[in-house]
């Protein structure tokens, strides 16, 4: 029997919310070998069969989605108002992925020649470990659980310990839509020691893991003394370039958006804004307009747009990023707004704030921030703003800001991220690589290139056999 206690805290009143019980070690030890016996049955099922599966789940999810959201607001905080799209965003990220696995995982044929038959086959890898983050956890979940399934894998899932119910949901409907026993399972876990010994499991084929650059070192460290791939999508400091063509008030609306939708908590939030010299003092009027609308508040009051971060912690990490900033000689340019100087007592609330006046030298243009500051920097041209977007160890999404597109277009081919962006920011198309450059990560989710890491090429050669 564990005697680890998991506890979730809530971000609004940082009071607990519910616990859980961790497994004890024998009991972890058990989960491979349970989802080596799923996979080795799951895997001969017909391609029809899983993705007859994967639409009835997706479809349950979709019939659930109130209840889901709900429990993503008293858990993780965003407010009630935009929890339900996240659900409704998961299932159609699924159904484009079940839309395109015939393709994605069709056999590849070889040259022709006569008396000769070859072709690749994409062969389930066996049991996937997806470790996934609480921010976006249903996305995230999305984003490998359903290739892993569709190509016939088994599937052992690791909640955060801040949204735990997310894989008991998951794991519910799955079995209730027809998935086989254990093919997916779940565990929860705080014990690091626990969490690296399926991880060095030799029956685990694939790790995948999303969440903070330490953790996802962690990882792949412990799965460094034998061969076994590992996915890492890591943090991001992603940059915005707003050029002097565009109208102010529209890229304000859009920019705020980005850089303070879910509390700033994603990996793919506005991390930093250059603007252009002409427009600079125009465009900090704008946004300070923009912020004056927002409402810093409970979660599940509907008028909330920003609710709390998730943990004293980050708020903690966030406030000292402001804090390193001004000293430094940056200047906190927020607008007035009653929300953000009286928010409920008790939570993990930080203001949006607006710094200007900021440079290379402060950490809230380094270090990632996962809060809802928007940090501003003026720019002299093009090439100064496309220096300044690479200066920095992470390479995730970047955007670019004009009513021309086509300079837009050119210069995003010299900004060093995995997604970059013309007039949108904030936006994992699953049409798209999901990928990271530099500290922000590697391998790939999403698009057809997202089924590649959960299958192995099997090559077959065969020869007509003499008559």
């Amino acid at each position: 029997m564990s005697t680890e206690v998991i506890t979730t805290i809530s971000p609004s009143t940082n009071k607990p919310v519910l616990t859980r019980n961790g497994l004890s070690d024998s009991d972890v030890a058990l989960l491979p070998a349970l989802s080596t016996k799923a996979f080795n049955a799951f895997r001969l099922t017909s391609l029809e069969e899983r993705q007859a599966i994967v639409k009835r789940a997706l479809k349950l999810i979709s019939d659930n989605q109130d209840v889901l959201a709900r429990e993503l607001t008293e858990q993780m905080g965003r407010p009630i108002a935009y929890a339900a799209k996240e659900i409704t965003t998961a299932v159609a990220r699924g159904e484009y992925l079940l839309k395109i696995s015939s393709d994605a995982l069709r056999d590849t044929q070889g040259e022709p020649e006569k008396g000769f038959k070859r072709y690749i086959r994409k062969a389930a890898i066996g049991p996937v470990l997806i470790l996934f983050a609480w921010n976006y956890p249903y996305l995230i979940l999305v984003n490998s659980l359903i290739p892993a399934l569709l190509a016939g894998n088994s599937v052992i899932i690791k909640p955060s310990p801040q949204t735990p119910t997310i894989a008991e949901q998951v794991q519910e409907i799955f079995v209730e839509a027809g998935l086989p026993d254990n093919v997916i399972q779940y565990f929860h876990c705080g014990s690091l020691a626990r969490l690296e010994s399926i991880v060095r499991s030799p029956q685990m084929k694939l790790i995948c893991f999303t969440g903070s650059v330490a953790g996802g070192l962690q990882v792949q460290r412990a799965a460094s003394d034998r061969v076994v791939p590992v996915g890492l999508e890591l943090g991001g400091k992603d940059p915005a370039y707003v050029r002097e063509d565009v109208d102010v008030k529209w890229a304000a609306e859009e920019i705020v958006d980005g850089a303070v939708f879910n509390s700033g908590q994603s990996c793919c939030s506005i991390e930093r804004v250059y603007v252009a010299e002409n427009i600079h003092d125009a465009f900090i009027s704008a946004v300070q307009d923009v912020l004056k609308g927002y409402k810093l508040g409970d979660p599940f009051d509907l008028s909330t747009n920003v609710g709390p971060v998730v943990s004293k912690k980050s708020a903690e990490t966030i406030k000292a990023h402001v804090e390193d900033a001004i000293d430094k000689g940056a200047k906190d340019s927020t607008p007035e707004n009653e929300s953000f100087v009286s928010p409920p007592a008790g939570g993990n609330y930080v203001r949006p704030t607006l710094l200007t006046n900021v440079t290379h030298d402060m950490d809230v243009m380094n270090d990632e921030t996962f809060g809802p500051i928007i940090p501003v920097m003026r720019v002299g041209n093009d090439e100064e703003a496309v220096r300044l977007m690479n200066d920095s160890e992470f390479g995730l999404t970047a955007s670019i800001w004009t009513k021309d597109t086509a300079k837009g277009e050119e210069l995003a081919e010299h900004v060093e991220a995995g997604t970059v962006f013309v007039n949108r920011c904030d936006f994992p198309s699953p049409d798209l690589a999901w990928t990271g450059w530099k500290s922000s990560g590697k391998g790939v989710t999403l698009s057809k290139f997202g089924f590649e890491q959960f299958v192995k090429l099997k090559s077959f050669h065969v020869k007509q056999y003499p008559s």
